[in-house]
């Protein structure tokens, strides 16, 4: 028997034990590694064909902590009363010649600023009413908000249907299809309620619900505290602001080179159906077609709970004047307030500088 034993390596289960453990630990490192790499990869083809995109959230395509105009004023705090006018007129004594007394318009609520936001008439500026189709403006900003493609078919369906005013529309249930651009059009020009409903429904994954939402969050951002939104097309009367907030959101919307260019065109030509008729469309609003206007923005509205309604940004004596008109009666009572409102300034002007 040798004077010496070699150590014999250990066998069984105990080997196999020790073994596993070796390899455990050296591996360890590489798969806690790899897995932290993992969870940053895309999901693979298939599952992202099959996954439903978000949109991105809903960010104010204007600014609203930019000033509108190089006088540096900032919208968000406009005041639309005679004393916010008599607050910011020493500003300037441009309009000093007007005499506001002299201005009797038939709308219920009116108010008529500048550029620089100072206040040239002011009447029940801040009493809250429903708005009708004046919301689509808000309804276009949202959706070009969203970056979401213009180009994007969209079909009327049944949901589209107005069921609370049963209000007429040409764009015939499934047999309608437009790109987003165009349906922002015609909800625009001619106030079309399921072309704005359809916006409404399409925009977000969470659909109308997620873009009132949105609605409601863009007037926030405008300093458009006395607004609320509870539909895309305004038929529900519960869309209720002022003529103060309502002058923010046309400014808002004079942004908007797609809306701008939609709003103060007299009529366009649209082929939405799959024998291509077409249909032709007119402006809701006739004194884009007028000579002595130059209408940059506009919106009509009209619900028998708000009255003939009229928002537009339009250009007199070669000055660019918000003007927003509520709760009128007749059909064509807030172009004449709007042309008594054009004579006034004109006409006062005209006054002051033959003194």
């Amino acid at each position: 028997m040798p004077w010496f034993t070699v150590p014999r390596r250990p066998t069984g289960p105990s080997r196999r034990a020790v073994r596993l453990l070796a390899v455990l630990l050296c591996l360890s490192p590489i798969v806690l590694t790899s897995g932290a790499c993992a969870s940053n990869q895309a999901p693979p083809a298939s599952a992202r064909a099959t996954a439903t995109r978000t949109p991105p959230p809903t960010k104010p395509y204007v600014n609203a902590t930019v000033p509108a105009s190089q006088s540096g004023y900032d919208w968000r705090e406009f005041e639309g009363t005679a004393d916010g006018w008599q607050s910011r007129s020493s500003q300037s004594n441009e309009w000093s010649g007007l005499n506001r007394a002299a201005l009797n318009l038939h709308s219920a609520s009116a108010l008529i600023a500048d550029e620089r936001g100072a206040v040239l008439y002011s009447k029940n500026a801040r009493a809250v009413r429903p708005i009708a189709s004046v919301t689509k403006l808000m309804t276009a900003m949202v959706v070009l908000d969203t970056g979401v493609s213009l180009k994007n078919d969209i079909r009327i369906i049944e949901e589209d249907r107005d069921r609370l005013k049963n209000s007429r529309s040409r764009l015939r249930i499934n047999d309608t299809v437009l790109s987003r651009r165009e349906m922002i059009m015609v909800a625009l020009m001619s106030s079309d309620n399921r072309a704005a409903h359809a916006l409404g429904r399409t925009t977000f994954r969470g659909g109308t619900t997620e873009f009132v939402q949105a609605m409601n969050r863009k007037a926030r951002s405008l300093g458009m505290h006395n607004t609320q939104f509870v539909d895309s097309s305004g038929l529900d009367p519960r869309n209720r602001s002022t003529a103060e907030d309502l002058v923010k959101m046309v400014r808002a919307a004079s942004n908007y080179p797609l809306i701008r260019e939609t709003t103060s065109r007299g009529e366009m030509t649209l082929r939405p159906f799959a024998d291509g008729t077409a249909l032709q469309y007119r402006n809701t609003n006739p004194l884009v077609r007028s000579p002595d206007w130059t209408v940059e923005v506009s919106k009509t509205g009209f619900i028998n709970e708000a009255g003939r309604c009229l928002v537009m940004r339009a250009r007199i004596d070669n000055r660019s004047l918000y003007m927003v008109f509520l709760g009128s009666d007749g059909k064509l009572s807030t172009v004449g307030d709007s042309n008594r409102v054009r004579d006034w300034i004109l006409t006062s002007r005209r006054t002051t500088a033959a003194r």
